[in-house]
């Protein structure tokens, strides 16, 4: 980089990590207060990746992979410890594919596959689709023997179609590593360090110099830092610039960065060890926890924290206490003129809230709890409630406690009112369903839940927009069993769950398949239950739900499983979408040969066929081209009932003679 290079080109968001561990992508559209908060996220959708790509820097040995990958079928194995990029690596393989950054290619998939396979769903890989397996956070050698088998069957599937696998392995796992998949393995090593930096801070139109880059606390943290330290550290210079509490120049601005990165935590310890009273600790909690929050509010989360961990109030009035201001004072807390509170120096309330919950473990059943009615607080605005519920779960899932986050997704949404969506619940939930380490808890605990007893409305409406909105553009297999699961069931909330699960059915013909398949599946599984999946059945066979060109092997599959039950009035509806179709477009005429075909020459189904379709007509009998459908239909009809009554009378003619002949 010479002393010129200092511009930043575009896409003036946040940083997104390209290093191994916790890896940091920025959400798409529909998830926009994630944007907003910087959540981590392991969401591959094409706009995240386009964001990968333009922080990304290659570590060593990236091109080998690259070149290992572009033959159709393969399968590439990435080694490396923690800390070199992998996932990133393993992303950007992948995202390379296509070339010059070039749209998907039309029905190319582009997805994280589950380390766990617990949903019954096959993998069914097309010519060009990619998948990304991360096996890095398993730490069991069981786990991982486990895992290789399936990958093994993975792979096999993977080569067959023609599609594209990366796997990332796991650190520290090498002694139990099969010799089959040695070939297959390449081996990354660490990026530049001050490559990795300079990339973030160009991406976030930060100008600098050269020179500035060039101290030895810099250099050591670019050489021995995670690739995720790095980026927090480019990120924090933003923050720092875009604050306007620290100067105006880059060299102050990387001056607190780099001291919000190495310092904090022993502040932190040191103002803890001075701070020994109670209310003290949990004021400056609460104020870590709700900064930029106005005042009065803090003020009422602190005594709520207090109740919580059953900490007894002074006995003297509060006119006889220390106010609030020389309270904030002695804990270094400002006021801002519109009176929110925040601590003077960058990212110290991180560092308030990490130094709790990892150093008082035996409150965090109390900070759960108080987190669940402190959010409800009436003076937070929207922005504040998910800014303490982001804060509040990226903590319990850095301590190893997603089942708290979980615990409060279930609270919340069972208590909402009427029929909106719990925001909170939301949130909480889409933070675990993306959390790199977590995010498969989160979506195993999603799916033991919608298979469970009776659900709240509120729950479902959280379960139905996290699938919707998340799962649908990470893991939509996943998202269409589990939204399956929610939309059987009773009430105005599960009609919103088949909304949305029709809705991903209808984005392209394999969840299209798929869901036909399923839904038939259950239907024929289950005879006692099959009504709502009947109804499911045949509302998704419908003409304004099927693709186009219609994918008339699967819907025949599909009337099938519909025209094998007896006839009832839920027929109408599908078969005259079909009908209005025809009439429209010719080209679609294929589906009355096809649904006829389809009822098996059973004739209660070939009546019933042929009823709606005069009620049909009667109502469209002004339409020449609709009378021009139904004559056809109804041909097709008559020869299928020809030749099932020719059927009929040879197989009545046969066992006669036989019995004459005996």
């Amino acid at each position: 980089m010479t002393e010129q290079e200092h511009v930043t080109v575009n896409d003036p968001r946040g940083p997104v990590n390209n290093g191994a561990g916790h890896q940091y992508v920025f959400y798409s559209a529909g998830t926009d207060w994630m944007i907003r908060k910087g959540v981590e996220s392991l969401r591959i959708v094409r706009e995240d990746r386009m964001r990968l790509a333009d922080r990304f820097v290659p570590p060593v040995g990236y091109r080998v992979a690259a070149d290992r990958l572009e033959k159709p079928g393969s399968v590439v194995l990435l080694a490396a410890p923690p800390g070199t990029g992998r996932r990133a690596a393993a992303i950007m393989l992948l995202h390379d594919l296509e070339g010059d950054g070039g749209a998907d290619g039309e029905g190319v998939r582009f997805e994280e596959l589950p380390v766990t396979d617990r949903d019954d769903v096959p993998l069914a890989p097309e010519e060009e689709d990619r998948f990304l397996l991360d096996l890095s956070g398993i730490a069991d050698e069981e786990a991982y023997v486990k895992a290789q088998r399936r990958l093994a069957v993975h792979r096999s599937q993977v080569q067959e179609a023609g599609a594209h696998m990366v796997v990332v392995l796991p650190s520290g796992m090498e002694h139990a590593h099969s010799p089959d998949f040695e070939p297959h393995t390449v081996t990354l090593g660490r990026p530049r360090g001050l490559a990795v930096i300079t990339r973030h801070l160009r991406m976030d139109r930060i100008a600098f110099r050269s020179t500035e880059l060039g101290s030895a606390g810099l250099q050591r943290l670019c050489d021995h830092s995670p690739m995720r330290e790095l980026a927090r550290l480019a990120g924090l210079v933003k923050t720092a610039r875009d604050s306007g509490r620290f100067g105006t120049d880059f060299a102050g601005w990387l001056d607190q960065a780099m001291r919000a990165v190495t310092d904090r935590a022993d502040e932190v310890g040191r103002q803890m060890s001075a701070v020994r009273a109670a209310p003290e600790r949990a004021l400056l909690l609460a104020a870590a926890v709700f900064e930029e929050v106005h005042a009065d509010t803090v003020y009422e989360a602190w005594h709520g924290l207090m109740r919580t961990v059953r900490h007894e109030e002074e006995a003297t009035t509060e006119l006889a206490r220390t106010d609030l201001r020389e309270r904030l004072a002695a804990l270094d807390i400002e006021r801002n003129p519109d009176g929110r509170l925040r601590f003077g120096r960058l990212a110290y309330a991180d560092a308030v809230r990490t130094y709790f919950w990892e150093h008082f473990p035996g409150v965090r059943d109390d900070l759960r709890d108080w987190i669940g009615s402190a959010t409800g607080l009436h003076g937070l605005t929207a922005d504040d409630r998910v800014n303490v519920v982001i804060r509040f779960g990226e903590r319990s899932l850095a301590v190893g406690r997603p089942d708290h986050l979980f615990d409060l997704v279930v609270r919340w949404a069972n208590g909402a009112t009427g029929a909106s969506c719990e925001p909170r619940a939301v949130a909480a939930l889409e933070l675990g369903l993306t959390h790199e380490r977590f995010g498969g808890w989160f979506r195993r605990r999603v799916y033991e839940c919608v298979r469970s007893g009776p659900l709240s409305d509120g729950l479902i409406r959280v379960l139905t927009v996290a699938c919707r909105r998340n799962l649908g553009a990470t893991h939509p297999n996943q998202a269409l069993v589990r939204l399956h699961h929610l939309a059987v069931r009773k009430g105005q909330a599960a009609c919103e769950a088949r909304d949305a699960l029709l809705d991903l059915g209808g984005r392209d013909r394999r969840l299209y398949r798929l869901l036909i398949d399923r839904v038939r599946a259950r239907t024929y599984r289950e005879p006692r239950e099959a009504e709502p999946h009947l109804r499911l059945l045949m509302e998704l066979l419908r003409s304004d739900r099927a693709p186009d060109p219609p994918p008339w092997p699967d819907l025949f599959l599909g009337w099938e499983t519909v025209f094998s039950q007896p006839p009832t009035d839920l027929w109408k509806p599908l078969v005259s979408s079909w009908l209005t179709a025809m009439a429209g477009d010719s080209t679609r005429e294929t589906a009355l040969g096809v649904m006829v075909g389809a009822t098996r020459g059973r004739a209660a189904a070939l009546h019933r066929l042929y009823t709606i379709t005069c009620d049909w007509a009667g109502a469209a009998r002004r339409s020449p081209r609709a009378a021009a459908v139904a004559a056809t239909f109804w041909q097709h009809i008559d020869h299928a009932q020809y030749a099932r009554t020719e059927s009929t009378e040879r197989a009545d003619v046969g066992p006669r003679t036989t019995e004459e002949a005996r």
